[in-house]
């Protein structure tokens, strides 16, 4: 049973905190472990607390609070990470806005004993893991493959529409994005420029119309996040250019199912985000129960999705992403 327990709302963030476990044990008496997204309302994370859920009742005696500040801010992040410290919570698993903005506070979330791992989007140190969704270098392949078989061999000018300038998974991928783009195979396509959305639908939706006027011959607009790449398809659509500029990268079936259908969007690939809730939320409990420690080489048992292993920087990859077209994305659509 789903029962939310305290609903805070200010200015500039929300919190929202659930107990999320489907067990009768005293709350006092069960472990916490708060997940801490980008941004309340993205479809992503909201998928994310599904795969939290369905951990949390499959271990038991688990209460998951799930919290993000309004908007997808360092600052919101640290706030909320001051008021989880306070309320003593096990653990805490984040997807962090800025890689280096969230160390401290993690470091002081340690410091009382609170076990810290991020996920997703990584903090650079202060954490016990880093928890990948995939690969990065099979990231970077995956997203300008799709826009080389999007636009056909004839290549062309080629964009990219991130999250905010400090995402750290953004960053890593489009470095990736840039190693790929460098080698003979995608020769055809030439980087004209990356712009930044702040993971905002308004914002990212403006950042395409710029490209767009900036750029007439541009081909195609790679999006490596979820809002990025629903507001530059719907971009393309608005301005007529179906069929001229075609958008791709990492997104949600169920958010990009039109997109398919119009034509905007020939592919674009995802990891199941309720996977990676589920995973994040079985590792936070193995460091809360003392099984973990955090070093190379340790074996993370995750329910299941099997078992990762932590390598020498403190991270583990999940799976590799998984790409839909107009073949399987009103299957998926269902899901996530």
């Amino acid at each position: 049973m789903y029962a939310v327990t305290k609903f805070l709302k200010t200015a500039s963030l929300a919190v929202i905190v659930g107990v999320l476990a489907m067990n009768s044990a005293d709350a006092a008496d069960k472990l916490r472990v708060a997940m801490l997204v980008k941004s309340l309302g993205n479809g992503f994370f909201e998928a994310c607390k599904e795969g939290g859920i369905e951990a949390s009742n499959e271990l038991g005696n688990v209460e998951l609070i799930y919290t993000g500040p309004t908007t997808a801010t360092a600052e919101g992040q640290i706030e909320l990470m001051n008021a989880l410290i306070a309320q003593k919570v096990d653990a805490i698993a984040i997807s962090a806005n800025d890689a280096n903005a969230l160390v401290p506070v993690a470091k002081r979330a340690a410091e009382r004993g609170i076990k810290v791992i991020s996920f997703d989007s990584g903090i650079a140190s202060g954490r016990l893991l880093q928890l990948n969704p995939s690969n990065a270098a099979l990231i970077g392949q995956k997203q300008v493959q799709m826009a080389l078989d999007a636009v056909g061999a004839a290549g062309g000018e080629v964009a990219i529409l991130s999250a905010t300038a400090q995402a750290t998974n953004q960053n890593i991928w489009i470095a990736e994005m840039k190693k790929e783009l460098a080698k003979p195979e995608f020769s055809s396509l030439k980087l004209v420029s990356t712009v930044y959305g702040d993971d905002q639908a308004d914002k990212s939706y403006r950042e395409a119309q710029g490209l767009f006027k900036s750029f007439p011959n541009l081909k195609a607009i790679i999006a490596p996040t979820s809002v990025g790449i629903v507001a530059a398809a719907k971009a393309v659509a608005d301005q007529g250019l179906i069929g001229k500029v075609y958008v791709t990268g990492l997104g949600l079936p169920s958010e990009m199912k039109g997109h398919v259908q119009s034509g905007a969007t020939k592919s674009f690939a995802i990891w199941n985000p309720v996977d990676l809730g589920y995973t994040v939320t079985y590792a936070a409990v193995q460091f809360i129960k003392g099984e973990l420690k955090g070093k190379a080489g340790e074996k993370v048992p995750v329910g299941r999705m099997g078992t990762l292993t932590i390598d020498d920087k403190g991270e583990a990859a999940m799976a590799e992403p998984f790409t839909f077209d107009k073949d399987n994305v009103l299957k998926y659509a269902k899901y996530f």
